[in-house]
């Protein structure tokens, strides 16, 4: 179950010629692949990227209508080994993943593919998720398609130009006989637009087609002493055959209308639209990027056109390279390009720009302020507009990333604070995935985190003594990486250290897409494959498998048990309970719909009795959840605030667990709240009323005689 359903958007794909299209830029470039006439698909989620996965897989009875084969991928590895298809075959195919870190599992087969070289297009589509929205390390793609000289789009956020480019990314992929990166920022993967379709391709070759006339080209396969020529194969006929495809069909874009300034900018196509509205903040542009200056757009960035450069340069006395994120890989060959060209052109970039960091529009506005300030007094603003001063960081309020409410990985480290509590620390190894928000505060618990599916690996060098480490991974990170890598590798090298596995059912982190383990009923995936059962099979003898995470002095005993048997080897404790954000996606609808059908509904939800409650706040620190907070003490006598659940408890219990296995305080206790009561029920809350009031006046008056 998805974190978003795409099934009525995905209809748009079947519009045909001159029908306009709107809808996000994820499925602009689903249309521009259909269009395209790719053969297949296949990808792994992760943000930006994740919505398009969800996309493919919602369109797939429309792909298979088209003879387009789909594969979820069980890792970036596995999609970009699905490119081999279009080594030996002129077929047109596609995958998808997040970048950078996918682009790190992907990179052997990618190596392979950019060195061997392709016969059909061969596309790339990574999430490039640089900036301050990001989930990960602050690295590009750039870096890689230079190494592996993979020629890199990065489109104008524009739906049209995107779909082109789906287009002609496959045909610069043919031409050069090499696979391209097509990269999509955050906002081009969500912005909404529209554009005017095309009719949709089926493939003139599937890949069942290919399977019953198998071909192979040695020139292809990396092998050695091969691959020697294929260095020099894509140097001196692969590149030049890239540059001319790229210049004749005027792949890059210039803009503005001034073409003879003494100054111009040069900028990625991703960030053309921030640069734009920069422009317009300064006076210089308006919203069709009309500017009072040259702007050099690179949808692609890599290769760079030297007589393009040349072309855009000459007669200019400085250029601004608005380059984001550090190196400055372009701003370095565009100045070894305009050397060359024996032109005096100063290339500015870093210079006037941050080094690193995410450059938005007010980056942008100040950047282009200064630098035309410099070298065209002309254009700059009169004078700089009064704005008031920046703030700083102490001056916005801390929003650190946490669970969810409900979430079933909460009680999980409420347990290990309870064990730490009795054991002492561990050194925990993280893992990607949502439960390395353990890390901050209330749990304060994860000493590193080295990738996807990784956990186990990295706790690998510690050989305990005494004290066992402690490996944490999900799910989703389990079937990515972490079966062969972690626990395959534990049990090989006899480790005896712990690792929990999180099991809630999806791969939650990237959006709550099913995976092996998932026990949802899927009508084109297998599922309900259990973890433990693939735990035991790889050689791993103590397993344990705890279906409700939710029992956090069940969880409690287990970590002990397992950091304390004097049994040797791997240990493995399956934490199951499904993700909460699913879940509620699922039961809240329906909830909704009995309550709109006039049905009787009844909702669970936790509540602290304030004159109960002492306010020492234990129950906070070792629970963390959204839905428990604080409010002023109803006691006039005291003045600490007392805990309080707020009406976004969605009942998990967590709360009274951990009292309830910290022996806290009794002061939780579970409501069970009935919409659309039946006459029973009515009854009996009188009843309950009555009797609760009796015993009320009893106890006051009891009270009152013990007073005299």
């Amino acid at each position: 179950m998805a974190e978003r359903s795409f099934k009525s958007e995905v209809e748009k794909l079947r519009k045909g010629d001159g029908e306009l299209f709107h809808g996000e830029g994820i499925l602009a470039v689903t249309k521009g692949l259909l269009q395209s006439g790719v053969a297949y698909v296949g990808g792994y989620q992760g943000s930006p990227i994740s919505h398009l996965m969800d996309v493919f897989a919602d369109a797939n009875e429309l792909m298979q209508e088209l003879g387009v084969h789909f594969e979820a991928s069980a890792s970036e590895a596995s999609a970009a080994a699905m490119l081999a298809a279009s080594v030996n075959y002129p077929l047109r195919g596609a995958v998808a993943w997040k970048s950078v870190v996918g682009t790190n599992v992907a990179s052997d087969a990618l190596s392979n593919i950019a060195s061997g070289g392709v016969t059909g297009g061969a596309l790339v589509i990574v999430g490039e998720d640089y900036g301050e929205g990001s989930s990960i390390m602050q690295e590009r793609t750039h870096a890689f398609a230079m190494k592996s000289q993979m020629w890199l789009i990065d489109p104008r956020p524009n739906h049209s130009l995107i779909v082109d480019l789906v287009e002609r990314s496959f045909e610069l992929s043919e031409a050069s006989h090499t696979p391209v990166l097509f990269e999509m920022r955050v906002r081009g993967c969500h912005q909404t637009g529209t554009f005017t379709a095309r009719e949709n391709r089926s493939p003139p070759l599937t890949v069942g087609e290919a399977a019953e006339a198998p071909h192979r080209d040695v020139d292809r396969i990396v092998l050695p002493p091969a691959n020697f020529q294929h260095e020099t194969e894509k140097i001196e006929h692969r590149w030049p055959a890239a540059v001319r495809f790229i210049q004749e069909h005027r792949l890059n874009e210039w803009f503005g209308t001034d073409a003879d300034a003494e100054v111009g900018i040069i900028v990625q196509g991703g960030l053309f639209n921030t640069l734009n509205r920069a422009l317009e903040l300064i006076g210089i542009s308006d919203s069709f990027g009309n500017a009072k200056l040259p702007v050099y757009v690179l949808n692609v960035t890599y290769p760079l056109i030297p007589d393009e450069v040349q072309d855009f340069c000459a007669g200019k006395r400085a250029v601004l390279v608005i380059e984001e994120g550090q190196p400055e890989f372009i701003e370095h060959e565009l100045n070894t390009l305009i050397r060359r060209a024996d032109l005096q052109t100063q290339v500015l970039g870093k210079a006037i720009l941050p080094r690193a960091g995410e450059y938005t529009g007010a980056v942008l506005q100040d950047g282009v302020t200064r630098f035309l300030a410099q070298w065209a007094p002309d254009l700059a603003p009169a004078s700089e507009s009064e704005s008031p001063a920046p703030l700083g960081p102490a001056d916005v309020p801390a929003r650190p990333a946490g669970f969810c409410t409900g979430c079933p990985e909460r009680p999980i480290f409420s347990a290990m604070k309870l064990v730490q509590r009795e054991l002492g620390q561990f050194h925990v190894s993280a893992d990607i995935g949502c439960h390395l928000f353990s890390i901050l505060p209330p749990f304060n618990i994860g000493n590193t985190t080295m990738g996807y599916g990784l956990g186990t690996a990295g706790a690998s060098a510690f050989k305990p003594r005494d004290k066992r480490a402690i490996a944490i991974m999900g799910d989703g990170g389990f079937w990515h990486n972490g079966l062969t890598s972690g626990i395959g590798n534990a049990v090989f090298n006899k480790d005896d250290n712990l690792t929990i596995i999180v099991d809630n059912g999806y791969s939650a982190a990237t959006g709550g897409q099913d995976i092996l383990s998932s026990r949802a009923e899927n009508a084109v995936r297998r599922t309900r494959h259990p973890i433990e059962r693939a735990v035991r099979g790889i050689g791993v003898r103590w397993v344990r498998t705890l279906t409700r995470t939710y029992d956090v002095g069940g969880m409690r005993d287990m970590l002990r048990e397992a950091l304390t048997s004097k049994e040797k080897g791997p240990k493995v404790i399956v934490a199951q309970s499904e993700c909460q954000l699913n879940r509620q996606r699922r039961v809240r609808p329906a909830m909704m719909k009995a309550v709109s059908a006039g049905k009787r509904v009844v909702r669970e939800r936790f509540g602290v009795d304030p004159d109960t409650c002492t306010g020492d706040h234990s129950c906070i620190r070792l629970s963390g959840c959204p839905s428990l907070t604080i409010k002023p003490n109803p006691d006039p006598l005291r003045e600490d605030p007392i805990a309080h659940v707020e009406n976004s408890c969605v009942g998990c219990g967590v709360c009274g667990e951990v009292s309830h296995a910290a022996v806290l305080c009794p002061s939780f206790y579970k409501a069970r709240i009935v919409i659309n009561p039946t006459g029973w029920d009515r009854i009996r809350n009188r009843m309950r009323t009555s009797v609760i009031a009796a015993w009320q006046r009893w106890t006051h008056q009891s009270l009152a005689r013990r007073a005299f």
